[in-house]
Formats: C-alpha cells, structure tokens, sequence
C-alpha cells in the first residue's frame, strides 16, 4: 500500500493518491488545482493512476479531476447518480476499483450532496480488512458535513443520518481519511487534524454520535453553515453545465 496526502489550503480540502506499489496501480480522489503534483507523485512511487475520483460534485472549488484524468489516462470517476454533462466511468454502491493488491469499494453516502459516495479501502497483502474510508465531505474529524441540493434540508439531513449509520457499522480501528479541515465551509466543527478513526469519531463527534433520526435531522438543519461563494456556479462548472 500506498499512500500519500495532499493538504490544501486555499480552499481548505484534501485530496489522495493511493494503490499498490507492487502491481503499479494507483487512484487518486478530491484533487485541487494543479495536477503536475500528483502526476509527480505517481511516477515518484512507480505508479500509475487508473482512476481519478471525486467524491461528489464539489460546490466549493473547480475540481481538477478531469484534467488529471486526461493527463494521466485515467478513467474519471463519479457516481451514477451524478448529473453531469459528460462521459464519465460510472459506479454504484457495493462496486470495487481494483489496484493490484488494493481494493477499493464503493459506498454510495448521499446527504452532503445526492451523489457523494466513500471509498473502503482495503490492503489485501495485509488482511482482507478494510484499513481505512475515504469519507469527502460526509463524514470529517468533528462533523459532518453540511446538507445541499435536496429538495429541503430535511430531506438531506435524513440522507445524510443514514449515511453515517452505515459508517457507524464500520469496525472502530478503521482509519477516517476526510475530504476538508478545519477552516472548510462544509462542516461547522471540523478539527484542524486531519485523520482520526471511525471509533473515536463515535465517541467524540458531536453529529456522529446522534443516534436518534429525529434529534440529528434537528441538530443539522439548526446551524447550516452557508455555501461557499459562486456555489452553484462552481458546482455547475465541475458538473460540465457551465464554461
């Protein structure tokens, strides 16, 4: 396995490459801005990059995935639900991207946005266990993240309660890899340390610990923190609807 993290700050998000080393296959999720980085990063690790993920249509930057999926000859990922104006390799909840040795397993966690999915990632040269999930802007180290683009808060809040239900079900020792930080306008109490795990995430994260529907539906709709800035047209240009 590897593994490397890109920590952003303007805007505050992180992105990923891993994959195996062994079999030279790598994805990357969530990148920003410039894709000579990563590129770098997979030819300094021997690897190359099958697939490039976003975990949802961001609202808060310009995704860079297209363009380091061309650069890189990589298949662009999203999931099928997405409503986006281009070809791109769709998945589905309970579907695995194989990299040699490291899996990765689609699950679909709408609530955040409609389409947004996490990925179980798993080492298989170490044990047929998940070893960590890539959350986005579900499940962060503090929060979770706000509601969009539902028909009403509601709604999304009850999507995203059911989302983080099945995170729960995750064993506790599974590390939580997120999407943003402290200082990102997707999540209210976001922590400035950007891993944790989905046990201590049980016991410290305020959102995550709700166990009742009907008070988390509450909590998330009582402070919503606002969109970020040109959010929709953000989210129109990563969607290909806007120039």
């Amino acid at each position: 396995m590897i593994l490397r993290q890109f920590l952003h700050s303007d805007p505050v998000a992180v992105s990923y490459l891993f994959g195996c080393g062994g079999k030279a296959s790598a994805a990357v999720v969530d990148p920003v801005g410039d894709v000579q980085p990563y590129l770098d990063a997979a030819k300094a690790t021997g690897m190359r990059i099958l697939y490039v993920i976003d975990t949802h249509i961001h609202a808060d930057h310009v995704s860079a995935g297209r363009a380091l999926a061309q650069a890189a000859g990589a298949e662009y990922v999203l999931h099928e639900s997405a409503a986006a104006d281009f070809d791109f390799h769709r998945v589905k909840d309970g579907e695995v991207l194989e990299l040699g040795n490291v899996t990765a397993q689609i699950m679909h966690t709408p609530g955040h946005t409609p389409e947004h999915i996490a990925l179980l990632v798993t080492d298989r040269t170490r044990t047929v266990e998940p070893w960590f999930v890539l959350t986005g802007h579900t499940l962060m180290v503090g929060d979770l993240g706000r509601t969009e683009l539902a028909s009403s808060a509601e709604e999304g809040a009850r999507s995203l309660f059911a989302s983080a239900q099945r995170l729960k079900d995750l064993p506790d020792h599974v590390e939580v890899l997120p999407g943003a930080f402290s200082g990102s306008v997707c999540g209210r109490s976001l922590s400035g340390k950007p891993t944790s795990t989905i046990g201590f995430e049980k016991r410290f994260n305020k959102a995550f610990r709700i166990a009742d529907e009907t008070e988390f539906v509450a909590a998330m709709v009582a402070d919503i923190p606002p969109p970020p800035p040109e959010a929709a047209r953000t989210r129109a240009l990563n969607a290909g609807a806007a120039q």
